[in-house]
């Protein structure tokens, strides 16, 4: 189940106009700050954007987070409430678990699909970034090949290489959280579109509740709250704190929703 699930992913046309969405506000975004020549000034507005203009080899960074706070979590909310749920609205749910396939088999299979969506979509999106950034921004012409770190220090191409994978792993780990969510809904839920649209809600209730100082107890545990950690990958040195603080957070997350979509999964009594 696990090879069909793959090849849906990859043979599916929704698939990868998707991620072509994923990537189109990022290069808009390259293409005007090349063609206008507006951006902050170095110390001015985000670091990592001021860092991004004086070298394009750093703009997989920007792409990722501008991408993460929404269009991210709504591809990926979109993709895994669809896993159960898609089947469940469709009517052919109850003729897949009729075939000697158990429960647990067919949830791992639907997980396994929407780790390959997060890690695809994640790692395209840099990619892609890195070689708009390449072509649209430039790269470093000096022959010591390193690129400036946020901090001001300087990183080879190795480290930029490495710490770029971290990234991307980082970010996809902050969106199985999303996933496991929405598979969880996707369990609960017959609509595919309720099983997202409720992901959704929660993480956009997480981003207001991140701007309120009346709840600044919750803030350590909210899902969003270190989405973009993955940033101090790119100081020198690496500032760990809230990447292994955010690493943790969405581990707990993604073992809670997804141990409460098997425990729903595989207990309701399903009917269509």
């Amino acid at each position: 189940m696990i090879a069909v699930e793959l090849r849906k992913l990859l043979r599916r046309p929704r698939t990868w106009w998707t991620i072509a969405l994923l990537n189109a506000l990022p290069t808009l975004v390259a293409v005007l700050l090349a063609i206008t020549d507006v951006g902050p000034q170095p110390g001015e507005g985000p670091a990592f954007l001021s860092a991004v203009l004086t070298d394009g080899t750093l703009f997989p960074l920007a792409a990722l987070a501008i991408v993460l706070p929404l269009f991210m979590p709504v591809a990926v909310a979109l993709y895994a409430g669809e896993a159960v749920a898609g089947e469940a609205q469709t009517g052919t749910l109850r003729y897949l678990l009729v075939r000697p396939v158990g429960r647990t088999r067919v949830l791992v299979a639907k997980l396994v699909g929407i780790m390959a969506f997060v890690l695809l979509a994640v790692a395209v999106v840099a990619a892609v970034a890195y070689v708009v950034g390449l072509l649209v921004l430039g790269g470093r012409e000096d022959t010591a090949a390193t690129v400036t770190a946020i901090s001001g220090s300087t990183l080879t191409t190795s480290e930029v290489v490495q710490r770029t994978l971290l990234a991307v792993l980082y970010v996809a780990l902050s969106m199985l959280g999303v996933a496991a969510l929405a598979l969880f809904l996707s369990t609960v839920s017959d609509s595919s579109l309720a099983a997202a649209f409720g992901a959704l809600a929660f993480l956009v209730a997480s981003t207001v509740l991140l701007t309120l100082d009346a709840a600044q107890a919750l803030h350590p545990y909210l899902p969003t709250r270190y989405w973009l950690a993955f940033v101090d990958l790119f100081r020198d040195p690496i500032l760990w704190r809230d990447l292994v603080r955010g690493v943790a957070l969405q581990g707990v997350y993604v073992l809670v929703f997804l141990g409460a979509a098997w425990a729903n999964f595989g207990t309701k009594d399903i009917t269509s």
